[in-house]
């Protein structure tokens, strides 16, 4: 029998809970006091991934055949010798940010994005990993790309097209939208109508900054990105994208941004006040709604706090799966609706912070 359950990867180790009748109960607890910065479940296969980043030990990868009980550490990516990111600077990994299997006719295939900004494939489930050569040898990358809020650009985004495994996005902070038709050979890059309003020329074709790249699971063509300059749409696989902030209300700067599998019309966002600031909206925690395709929002706020409040999220912590949304903060608080946001239930006021949020179907 399958059971939901949520992984929570946290500043003090991954934290699954499970859906029973009575509810969300605590399951388990991985990687006791280390920061667990990434998780992604195989639907391929169920295999369990975790990346950790390590204060003192820095970039560690996992991987777990049974859900969580048992865990096998793996080789961390490493740039081939001789590698920098800039000129006299040596490209070493400093922090694993992406994760995505290859498609679901290429068994053992992972791929796995990296600051600085290192694309790494494996075809033999994480035993290795090579350097994708066409995006680290894209003529951008060492001028043009840059740190958004890290020291160096990062790949925190990888979305494969289930329709075709050579078909792939990868979202660059800061960059920006970068898609392959070839598995990876050659790459183009996709910011036509972003903004970029801290660079001298706002609409520059690389500087963007994606905060997070999703796409529509039932209408891959369709993708959504929270930037750091507003929330941008497209509906023609990333060749031109629109800005669907709000003119007046909340819904602008934020990282994360969740799109509904059958609707493409339908996402959700968690708003902030950006730069400087990095608080919520008037210290007030909401979701943010839209059912039209970004022309309208909806403040969804039954049940969150709305006063005195410092919540925000990372870029991977909110998800979406059928009616239900989770996400949780910086602050450890993990929210749940199971009416798509229409009204929350606390699960924990007492985690670390949240990095990471996922669901997946697990044994009971």
């Amino acid at each position: 029998m399958k059971s939901r359950k949520l992984l929570l990867g946290t500043r003090k180790g991954l934290v699954v809970y499970k859906e029973s009748s009575g509810g969300w109960k605590f399951d388990l607890l991985a990687f006791r006091g280390l920061p667990v910065s990434l998780t992604m479940v195989d639907d391929r296969n169920n295999i369990w991934w975790a990346c950790l980043d390590h204060g003192h030990w820095g970039c560690k990868l996992h991987k777990s055949m049974d859900e969580g009980k048992t865990w096998l550490e793996l080789t961390t990516p490493k740039f081939p010798e001789g590698e920098e990111v800039k000129d006299g600077v040596p490209a070493a990994v400093k922090y694993l940010w992406a994760l995505s299997h290859g498609g679901v006719d290429n068994a053992g295939k992972i791929w796995l994005g990296t600051e600085p900004g290192g694309l790494f494939e494996s075809t033999d489930d994480g035993a290795s990993f090579k350097l994708n050569r066409g995006l680290w040898d894209q003529p951008s990358r060492k001028d043009q790309w840059f740190g958004g809020g890290r020291d160096y650009a990062g790949i925190h985004s990888i979305l494969v097209d289930p329709r075709n495994s050579d078909h792939i996005y990868v979202g660059i902070s800061a960059a920006g939208v970068f898609e392959t038709v070839d598995g990876g050979k050659n790459w183009e890059v996709r910011n036509k109508g972003l903004k970029a309003d801290f660079l001298p020329d706002p609409d520059a074709e690389v500087g963007q900054d994606p905060h997070l790249l999703v796409s529509c699971a039932s209408n891959p063509d369709v993708l959504w990105q929270q930037n750091h300059c507003g929330i941008f749409r497209s509906i023609d696989g990333a060749k031109t994208w629109e800005e669907v902030s709000e003119k007046e209300g909340p819904a602008k700067f934020g990282f994360a941004v969740a799109v509904d599998d059958n609707n493409a019309d339908v996402a959700w966002v968690v708003p902030a006040v950006k730069d400087e600031m990095r608080v919520p909206v008037d210290n007030a925690l909401c979701v943010c709604r839209t059912d039209d395709g970004g022309k309208t929002w909806k403040d969804l706020r039954e049940g969150l706090p709305q006063e005195h409040c410092f919540d925000i999220i990372y870029r991977h912590a909110m998800v979406h799966d059928n009616e239900t949304v989770a996400f949780g903060t910086t602050t450890g608080n993990v929210y749940l609706s199971h009416n798509r946001g229409d009204n929350w239930e606390v699960l924990s006021h007492h985690l670390a912070a949240v990095y990471s949020v996922e669901f997946t179907q697990g044994s009971i």
